[in-house]
């Protein structure tokens, strides 16, 4: 439980957030009257007061809005909750949706003492419920009243694919089949084969939106552009070799070309990462092997399953 010290907006993208004593949380927006709010999963962004004042004892004079932040809160660590809790303010209710963030461009603060707090310690939220906030209101932890659903993405590996010279279908495909099995499928992405990129973008899903399963498609065969498998071990915490051995077991029985697939399955923090093979036809064989038995597998990593036994 905690306390709101401060509330920034800014009316304009690029502008420094400026502090105001109230503010109306929308539902399903953000802040109203912040250039940040809108359809997205980080509707408004909170600050831990702890973290602003051990920055300060650096000889760092900064103001509340200054890194960006729209809330600024006393008594709560922001940092060491899950994605997915619920944080309530008066009668509004947050869900936390990411932890931390990339910075593209660095901002003023950055570059005016070489450091900035907001992208290892700021988190980001959406609007469940929305209502008046004031300076002075109660923070505090929720218990959820619903259940979190398992949260994926997909990701497409194709250079074609990434210039606009061929329809991703695989991608779409495997989205849609989460869905009907009740996955919040939370972003797909279409990449061009760039080991980089692709290692940069399975550590950002992993470590700060916490996804439950990442499912990525294309680039596991010879060619010297197919990444996919290399980027993935990069990125391993810990290797499940179990997946894509079942995968390509079953596959032998399709077609004999299976033995070539290099597809590989692994674990990064919480999230469970399984590499299927381009075609829209062998993903969809792929995954009639695992996607029974994972939920298990996540309930594990999320701390859900206490063990195997039957």
């Amino acid at each position: 439980m905690g306390e709101i010290k401060a509330i920034c907006i800014s009316e304009r993208r690029g502008t420094a957030k400026h502090p105001v004593e109230t503010a109306r949380l929308l539902e399903g927006y953000g802040i109203e009257g912040d250039a940040h709010g809108g359809n997205w999963h980080r509707q408004v962004s909170l600050l831990g007061l702890e973290k602003i004042e051990d920055f300060r004892k650096r000889g760092a004079e900064v103001e509340f809005g200054a890194f960006g932040e729209n809330i600024v809160a006393e008594g709560i660590d922001f940092r060491r909750l899950p994605v997915g809790s619920w944080i309530g303010i008066g009668e509004a209710v947050l869900e936390l949706t990411q932890i931390g963030k990339e910075c593209h461009t660095h901002c003023a603060i950055y570059h005016s003492v070489g450091d900035c707090i907001m992208p290892r310690e700021g988190v980001f939220a959406r609007v469940l419920k929305g209502g008046i906030i004031r300076v002075g209101d109660r923070v505090e932890v929720l218990e959820r009243e619903t259940p979190f659903p398992w949260q994926a993405a997909v990701i497409t590996l194709s250079d074609k694919g990434a210039a606009g010279e061929r329809k991703d279908e695989s991608g779409p495909a495997i989205a849609a089949r989460l869905r009907e099995n009740g996955y919040e499928v939370v972003e797909t992405i279409l990449l061009a084969d760039d080991r980089e990129r692709l290692e940069k973008t399975l550590i950002r899903l992993a470590d700060q939106r916490q996804l439950d399963l990442i499912l990525t498609t294309g680039g596991t065969g010879f060619s010297l552009r197919d990444i996919t498998p290399e980027a993935t071990l990069a990125v391993a915490h810990r290797q499940a070799p179990g997946i894509a051995e079942a995968i390509r077991a079953a596959s032998m029985n399709i077609t004999p070309r299976a033995m070539l697939g290099r597809g590989v399955s692994v674990i990064r923090g919480k999230t469970l990462i399984i590499n299927l093979p381009g075609s829209p036809k062998a993903c969809q064989e792929s995954m009639d092997v695992f996607l029974d038995t994972i939920p298990h597998a996540m309930g594990l990593l999320r701390g859900r399953v206490q063990d195997c036994a039957r």
